[in-house]
């Protein structure tokens, strides 16, 4: 290699076909033509984000209850023409509980998309 060149170690990566034409794609959508500089973007300034979706198996697990319990008193109020005080206090109960976790969830999902 010549002593001029700024950059003079070189990479060599194995991508499938799939993989290449999907590279491709991207640096399209970031309006990229060269290759070289668009792989050493990404391997310098790009990030990979791990998620963890327990938290939203959770909040789906609360909306299926709210769900349930709100379809128990439309039934209730449907058969019997009202709904209990309870049943009521229960469903906001639960949409508390419901709503606390998501907002949580939606903070940390901001601070990911700032970055």
């Amino acid at each position: 290699m010549s002593d001029k060149r700024i950059r003079n170690t070189s990479i060599c990566v194995w991508v499938r076909p799939d993989e290449l034409e999907a590279i491709k794609e991207r640096m399209a959508e970031a309006g990229i033509r060269n290759m070289a500089a668009y792989m050493r973007k990404m391997a310098l300034n790009g990030y990979v984000l791990h998620v963890d979706l327990s938290p939203v198996k959770e909040l789906v697990s609360l909306q299926r209850r709210c769900s349930n319990n709100l379809n128990q008193v439309v039934i209730h109020a449907n058969t019997y023409g009202g709904v209990y005080p309870e049943d009521i206090r229960t469903l906001q109960r639960d949409y508390a509980d419901l709503w606390g976790p998501l907002s949580d969830l939606i903070i940390k999902l901001s601070k990911v998309v700032g970055k």
